[in-house]
């Protein structure tokens, strides 16, 4: 029985957190459909994935987008997505061990995205960047001086210490891990241009499993391709200047 093809669900115009999963999806070459902005469903973009957050009938809802559909299976949440579709993509390692370190070094690439947002909304969600920008302007140097070190670093480690080499951060092959970090990497560098710099100076193995992860086939291709949404001022990554200090 053919599997049915995996429907990711998610904002139409920003990267965001969706992203982690496309990275994944692509990577492997799986068929999928981004429903918000391919075949009929895009025509009704943000008000028809709103509608579809918000259908009653659904007792197992997600809170947010990312979702992904496969079949009659609704997942939420873009690590459990990860999870769910690791295995089924050869992107979680080879055994039960190797899966949960994939999705545990998820968790933390989650962490590291959390307060890259939180850099330009540090204290309400719904309000304006304007609105808080002396907060902002707070909370992002204390993102770059020591926040953005520490992930890195901690990241180079798990490289250096990985008995398969430092090529990727789990085994010998690649992992939705891998990709994950590429996409944080690529998206401090975009937020954080110098901060990120002086970063990855120390944490060669890091840049080095980002520049590799771009070259690969299927990300090349993705990455050159429309799909792949350009950073901007309304998703997670966001550049202002005066926050890179």
């Amino acid at each position: 029985m053919t599997s049915p093809r995996y429907e990711l669900h998610y904002w139409p115009s920003i990267q965001g957190r969706g992203e982690f999963v496309r990275l994944a999806l692509e990577a492997a070459g799986a068929d999928y459909v981004d429903v918000a902005r391919q075949g009929a469903a895009a025509s009704g973009g943000e008000a028809a994935l709103a509608r579809r957050l918000d259908d009653p009938r659904q007792p197992r809802a997600s809170f947010a987008p990312p979702f992904l559909v496969h079949g009659d299976l609704i997942v939420g949440q873009t690590a459990a997505i990860l999870l769910y579709l690791g295995p089924r993509l050869g992107l979680a390692g080879k055994s039960e061990a190797d899966a949960l370190w994939t999705h545990q070094l998820q968790l933390t690439v989650a962490d590291a995205v959390a307060e890259a947002h939180d850099t330009h909304h540090p204290l309400s969600v719904s309000q304006y960047y304007d609105d808080q920008k002396s907060a902002a302007l707070e909370r992002a140097r204390a993102f770059r001086d020591e926040r953005i070190p520490k992930f890195l670093n901690w990241f180079e480690r798990v490289l250096r210490l990985n008995p398969q080499g430092d090529a990727h951060l789990v085994g010998d092959a690649l992992s939705y891990a891998d990709l994950s970090l590429f996409q944080l990497v690529d998206g401090l560098r975009y937020a954080f241009p110098k901060a990120a710099s002086r970063a990855l100076v120390d944490t060669p193995a890091v840049k080095k499993l980002h520049d590799n992860v771009a070259r690969r086939q299927r990300v090349r291709a993705y990455l050159d391709s429309p799909r792949r949404i350009a950073f901007n001022e309304d998703g997670i990554f966001r550049r202002y200047a005066e926050l890179d200090g």
